[in-house]
């Protein structure tokens, strides 16, 4: 395929490039974003999950020729329409939107859009035939147009325009300014005329030095001091000097300046070699005549001797870091010269203290101030990227200060800060950063050491023999006669000797016997004599072990219809001790260390691992699905899928961006009530239910609303048991008519199988009915009964899906609180997180990595959860994973891999017991192999999929739906889905044999190699200073996709086969399939769960109020944000929640 060459465009265009609102999938429009780049293009970067008004907002400030979007979380309809009114009611009409989203939006809809006036969607067809280029290409042609002249509204004037400080005008004299000078000249007069005294912050250094993160947190705080007060920023990148394109990237940082008070402009410097751009002074012009309080100006990245900046600003503030080298390097920086302020960012870097002190001694040479005290020198430690930091408020004041001092500004700042330095929140302890390290060398000691006793073994097999050879009898009875504890039983030896010589050889037989016996650990002694009665335990018609101090009894052997006995654990046939011993130390039976193949004796009966997965519409949609899917089964286990607005930490709403993702690709979940509707005909708290929640970055708020919804099916099971229903009746009926609003109901009718527990106590909760103590019995057993898991794994959203909500630091808080709560409350039953690789393998990671991430990503949590004082034995069974399978030859043995690192790891490095030391993980078959052409095959890989699970023994399993790849599951591809699993569970032969796999040689080969493969990868991330290391210099995200677009291109140029989609196609040349129709909620469903919230809020909004002021205190006391949180969700929304605790914890911080 010839190469398609970049478009050059005829003028400097300005594109906005976004992901849409609760979408975190930011890589294509990443990879989109570098293409318009290249094409000569300057790009407004703002990354994932970007709400209409945002990006509306930054398109008319950045005076933008289009906006370019990707959706690909459905809602698409609503967005782009939405974006395009907001457009022309903003007076922006004239900006293009362009948009795609793969097969998520459909060809009839991109029709209907782009009738309404969306400039282009372009759909995978569209980029199989013009290729990435081209559609490139295609879209900045469009856009290549003048910047348009400066026009008012009829009787309206540029003063009156100033004086509103409307964006558009502002944004497009900057344009004229920088485009068509002569044209802005005009302009020029009232510009000047109207000039006020603003102050100029500048604000330069070097790049990489976290300038964006640091002017956010000052406008942030600015914002804060001064509530009635403006701010503009201009910020300047470099301009690519053979392309002309440059990448605008200061806003993707940035959180606090999506307010009415901010005007933002990014300017790119279109000359090399300079940190300012030429029309610098005009922009800074412009926003002094609209009379904006303060103005920063920030600069690109910047060598050691520019100094531009001091020309344009009032005061001046230098960025750096702690790693400039040698102190030396400080002679060298003019702007140590001349700054007013100096902040050194990124404080938490090695040698942070060492470098504040060369700074001080440096600047106060230069500045003369010999006698100044070095705490007196405007010199700051920040950590700019932590929530709230002393260092950052410090130079905050300083700042306001010296703009009063300097720039006459009248600026007088009250917030008051504390003498602390900025000092990092430590989620690891630096001492432990090389904790993966220590658990590699940790396991390759003990496989060293297991393979050292297997020789031991293996020498004393030998001589063993030779005893037994020269007494002429069998290995079987010679061990029978001759072994015992302490080694070889020299009298039963001696009674069995026929002449004298053989005495003396056997004599020297069992001293060299001895001899060795004493460089063998004795617990493999002890072992290698049990191991006959092990091999008859399992020959036993019966073997009996014990659960929790309960004993259970399970048959050895299943019956084949040709009437064989079928072992369910099959044991090795070796006689020698060596290789006995080898195998006892690294495979083992299931349900002994190192738990290789499998976490317990036996599967247990009657429970099959699966998982019934639904999640669409408002609570009752989903509810019905799960009593369709689960009807009939004895085990209850439901896999619950949130829609994007749920994912995101927020309520409903009617505004269209928000509007279109309700109840799409997920269930709508808001308040207690919807979760109560949800979960409804399942009791919560029997041991044959278990619920899995697909929810991370609020995981908190959404397991508060499950465990109440627990509490209170609890609750309603006591009234009926105590024939109290008439009394609540009468006590409910006066809630609400004191509150004046109707009760909640269930919307529509039951479905078959929903007997309505839960129901009863819609709109109110337990202790409102029932008296304390007895509310508090239920509480307690209530929590010690639940069965599930939460996802919850803050550190893989980061890394691949972009579901963060919260600031890191205070997201990892949030799930030690959780933790902790499970410990005090004995929740034994319920895992407080899902430590996840499926979604790093969507993603593009291949099998070796997803593993290794993941395992890393639990051992930090380990860690963590150790610094806060933890007992590994008591939050360790709190933890579970979960696991993508795909087709790949490691995917065979993700399984038991995964089992012996942390088994090995939690024994010997971390001292814990056996139940802490079993890893428990979902596994899911992969989504990304399901492929839109040719769909009918995907079952086929699911299957081969789903195979490898359940003969790896995974504890649970779901098998994706065939038609996933095209639209969401019908009732039809989903039991087929899970036919997959009950024909290899209840029909194939292999499968009664509960450790298939194990003795191959193949499997012990790829086990051992995906196992060091995995240890590599720890010491490579520690190089990079742990995970949360790894993670700044976005090491994970970059492997990830390093690896995704190895797989696309071979999946691409053929190399790799997929049958149906690069080869073996169909004689229509296996055509990418559309659904027949596609599932999405209803505007019923939309406006039923909006009605629900609305409810809420009416019911309780003094109560809400109060709890969202006590749980923001909690966390701002540095108490159990999750015990309040448990009160809370009781009379507030998600929303809510979510809103209140940004406050106090800090939002995240988006990444490029």
């Amino acid at each position: 395929m010839e190469q398609i060459k970049p478009y050059k465009p005829k003028h400097k265009i300005r594109i906005v490039t976004a992901a849409s609102l609760f979408d975190g999938h930011d890589a294509a429009i990443n990879i989109m974003r570098r293409i318009i780049q290249a094409t000569g293009v300057e790009v407004i970067h703002l990354g994932h999950d970007r709400s209409v008004a945002e990006v509306v907002d930054c398109a008319i400030q950045e005076d933008a020729n289009a906006i370019a979007m990707t959706s690909y979380q459905g809602g698409h309809n609503e967005y782009f329409r939405y974006m395009f009114d907001l457009l022309k009611e903003r007076g922006a009409g004239h900006i293009k939107i362009f948009g795609g989203g793969g097969g998520v939006i459909l060809p009839e809809e991109i029709k209907e859009l782009m009738d309404y006036g969306i400039e282009r969607i372009y759909s995978p067809d569209d980029g199989r035939e013009m290729g990435l280029q081209g559609m490139i290409n295609d879209l900045v042609e469009r856009c290549d147009t003048a910047v348009p002249d400066l026009e008012f509204p009829k009787g309206k004037s540029l003063e009156n325009e100033l004086e509103k400080k409307h964006p558009n005008t502002l944004a497009r004299l900057i344009s004229l300014a920088e485009n068509r000078h002569e044209e802005f000249e005009k302009f020029l007069p009232i510009v000047e005329k109207e000039q006020g005294s603003v102050p100029v912050l500048g604000i330069t250094g070097t790049g990489g030095a976290g300038k964006s993160s640091l002017v956010d947190e000052l406008v942030r705080r600015f914002l804060i001091d001064f509530p009635d007060k403006n701010i503009g920023i201009i910020s300047v990148d470099p301009s690519k000097r053979k392309t002309g394109g440059a990448l605008l990237g200061d806003r993707i940082r940035m959180n606090a300046i999506n307010n009415e008070r901010v005007y933002m402009r990014s300017l790119a410097t279109r000359q090399s070699n300079l940190a300012l751009s030429k029309y610098v002074s005009e922009a800074v012009q412009v926003l002094k005549a609209a009379k904006y309080d303060l103005i920063i100006l920030e600069t690109s990245g910047i060598g050691q001797s520019d100094t531009e900046i001091l020309e344009h600003s009032d005061v001046s503030l230098y960025v750096m870091t702690p790693e400039f080298g040698a102190a030396t390097q400080l002679e060298k920086i003019d702007m140590l010269d001349f700054a007013d302020i100096v902040a050194i960012n990124k404080f938490d870097k090695r040698g942070a203290l060492d470098a504040i002190r060369d700074v001080k001694k440096q600047y106060a040479r230069n500045h003369g101030l010999w006698h100044t005290s070095e705490d007196e020198l405007p010199i700051f430690g920040t950590i700019a990227s932590q929530f709230n930091d002393p260092g950052m408020n410090s130079l905050y004041k300083m700042v306001m200060d010296i703009l009063v001092e300097k720039a006459n500004s009248t600026l007088n700042s009250t917030i008051e800060v504390t003498q602390e330095m900025a000092e990092k929140i430590y989620v690891i302890p630096p001492a432990r950063t090389r904790y993966l390290s220590e658990i590699a060398e940790s396991n390759r000691g003990y496989d060293a050491k297991a393979k050292e006793e297997s020789k031991i073994a293996q020498k004393l097999y030998g001589v063993f023999l030779t005893v037994a050879s020269i007494l002429e009898m069998d290995q079987e009875k010679a061990e029978e006669l001759f072994l015992d504890k302490s080694g070889l039983n020299e009298e039963e030896i001696e009674s069995h000797i026929k002449n004298k010589e053989s005495k003396e050889l056997v004599n020297l037989l069992i001293k060299e016997f001895d001899r060795i016996k004493m460089h063998l650990n004795p617990h493999h002694w002890e072992a290698i004599l049990k191991w006959k009665e092990k091999v008859n335990r399992y020959k036993a018609e019966i073997y009996s072990f014990k659960v929790r101090d309960k004993e259970v009894k399970i048959k050895t052997h299943t019956e084949s219809l040709s009437h064989s006995q079928i072992p369910k654990v099959a044991l090795p046939k070796y006689k020698a001790w060596g290789d006995i011993l080898q195998w006892i130390l690294q495979e083992n039976v299931p349900g002994e260390f190192p738990y290789t193949s499998g976490l317990y004796p036996f599967k247990r009966e009657g429970e099959d691992p699966t998982r019934m997965f639904a999640g669409e519409g408002g609570p009752e949609r989903t509810n019905r699905r799960f009593h369709y899917v689960s009807m009939d089964m004895p085990a209850k286990r439901l896999s619950t899928a949130f829609d994007s607005v749920t994912l995101y930490g927020n309520d409903p709403d009617h505004r269209p961006d928000i509007y279109g993702k309700i109840g799409n690709a997920g269930v709508s979940i808001c308040c207690l009530d919807d979760a109560k509707k949800l979960y409804s005909g399942f009791d919560l708290s029997s041991p044959m239910t278990s619920v899995s929640m697909t929810i991370n970055g609020p995981a908190p708020m959404l397991l508060a609303f499950f465990m109440n919804a627990a509490i209170d099916q609890n609750c309603e099971k006591y009234i009926k048991e105590n024939d109290l229903e008439k009394e609540v009746e009468r006590k409910i009926k006066t809630i609400f008519k004191d509150k004046g609003i109707a009760r909640p109901d269930y919307y529509g009718e039951l479905p078959e199988g929903n007997d309505g527990l839960g129901l009863m106590l819609l709109g109110v909760t337990g202790d409102q009915v029932l008296p304390e103590s007895v509310y508090e019995e239920i509480r307690v057993k209530t929590l010690n009964q639940v069965r599930g898991t939460v996802q919850a794994d803050i550190l893989k959203e980061d890394q691949a899906q972009n579901t963060c909500i919260f600031s890191t630091e205070f997201a990892l808080r949030l799930m030690g609180d959780v933790q902790e709560y499970f410990i005090e409350q004995q929740v034994r039953n319920f895992y407080s997180v899902s430590i996840s690789g499926y979604h790093i393998a969507e993603a593009g990671a291949n099998p070796i990595t997803q593993l290794a991430f993941t395992l890393s990503n639990g051992f930090t949590y380990v860690e963590y959860y150790l610094s806060r004082g933890m007992d590994i034995n008591k939050f360790g069974p709190n933890l579970s994973f979960f696991f993508s399978n795909g087709v790949d030859p490691e995917y065979a043995v993700i399984g038991r891999v995964a089992r012996r690192i942390w088994s090995k790891a939690l024994k010997e490095k971390y001292g814990a017991n056996p139940r802490a030391q079993m890893l428990k993980y979902h596994i899911q078959t992969s989504g990304r192999s399901l492929h839109a052409q040719e769909i009918d095959f995907n079952d086929i890989r699911t299957t081969l999929q789903a195979l490898y699970a359940i003969y790896d023994n995974c504890n649970s399993l779901h098998t994706n739906a065939y038609d996933e790849a095209i639209t969401t599951p019908t009732e039809e591809s989903v039991r087929r889905a899970m036919a997959i699993q009950l024909i290899i569970n209840k029909e194939l032969g292999l499968a009664k044999n509960e450790n298939p796999i194990q003795g191959s040689f193949i499997i012990e080969e790829l086990t051992d190699l995906v196992e060091e493969a995995v240890l590599m990868e720890f010491d490579r991330i520690t190089e990079r200073g742990g995970v949360l290391g790894a993670m700044e210099t976005m090491y994970q995200r970059s492997k990830i996709q390093e690896e995704s677009l190895h797989y696309e291109t071979l999946k691409h140029s053929g190399e790799y086969p997929i049958i149906g989609v690069n080869t073996f196609l169909s004689s229509k040349g296996s055509p990418t399939i559309l659904p027949a129709e596609v599932i999405r909620a209803t505007e019923t469903e939309k406006e039923n769960q909006i009605k629900t919230l609305q409810n809420l809020h009416k019911r309780e909004a003094s109560e809400a109020e109060k709890q969202l002021s006590e749980l923001q205190e909690v966390a701002i006391k540095n108490e159990n944000i999750f015990e309040k949180l448990m009160e809370a969700s009781k009379y507030c929304s998600l929303g809510q929640i979510t809103e209140a605790l940004f406050q106090v914890g800090g939002q995240y911080r988006r990444n490029m």
